[in-house]
């Protein structure tokens, strides 16, 4: 039996562990700046691939393996994304790939998730939420690093019934050097590039695959995961 009493005091030991290691990051960004009278909280260094990542927007993701049938700006929430309509080449699998590229160098995530949820029941007039769980997979680092270890992604995979359909929905934030759906790890990721006077450059990812109507999200893992692969190998090759 599961003891919640237990589960609980070892996720907040696990928060208050994280909350001090930010704290101490912030502490030690904080000392120079205080010396010399430059805050580097008001001033980041900058995005190296703003650009490229602007660009996403605008044209979308060209992904290998993959046809674009669709590509347009869509307002979702605060936020411009990128909803691309993709086919898989020889095969009548098709999906929705949601990119929502850092906008600049203020830009954090922040919510994205729920900003989704909306757009889904406002395009669909319905938007419920099943078979939630964590997901797990690994990309072949691009070219450009030196280091060959496979790169670990972390993300949300559950189901999406809606009136007119029902979706597999894959969800995280792709960075250089992985992923994760949680807004807060990017944000110690960032704070410690920062330290080294670097950025961690993020994209949202939300990928929407059609399946039958109320079927178990399961059987469609084995093309989120390929699409998932496909997507962040991309990101990090040629955006991030």
């Amino acid at each position: 039996m599961i003891s919640f009493s237990k589960f609980f005091k070892e996720n907040q030991l696990s928060q208050v562990a994280a909350l001090l290691l930010l704290l101490l990051l912030l502490a030690i960004g904080g000392v120079p700046g205080y010396l010399t009278g430059h805050w580097q909280w008001k001033q980041p260094p900058p995005v190296t691939t703003l650009k490229e990542l602007k660009q996403i927007r605008h044209a979308g993701l060209a992904l290998p393996g993959w046809q674009t049938i669709e590509q347009a700006e869509q307002q979702i929430g605060e936020h411009k994304w990128s909803l691309q309509v993709i086919k898989k080449e020889g095969s009548e699998s098709q999906a929705i790939l949601l990119l929502l590229p850092q906008n600049g160098p203020m830009d954090q995530p922040e919510v994205e998730w729920t900003d989704v949820n909306g757009w889904g029941r406002s395009r669909w007039g319905k938007w419920d939420i099943a078979q939630y769980r964590s997901a797990e997979f690994t990309v072949k680092p691009p070219a450009k690093l030196t280091s060959k270890v496979e790169i670990k992604v972390e993300a949300r995979f559950f189901r999406a019934v809606t009136p007119q359909q029902t979706f597999a929905v894959l969800q995280w934030y792709a960075m250089p050097d992985g992923g994760t759906p949680s807004p807060f790890h990017w944000f110690l990721a960032d704070q410690l590039a920062q330290w080294r006077k670097q950025r961690t450059p993020w994209v949202g990812v939300s990928i929407l695959i059609p399946i039958e109507p109320l079927g178990q999200v399961e059987t469609s893992w084995t093309l989120a995961q390929s699409i998932g692969e496909t997507v962040q190998a991309k990101l990090m090759a040629d955006s991030l």
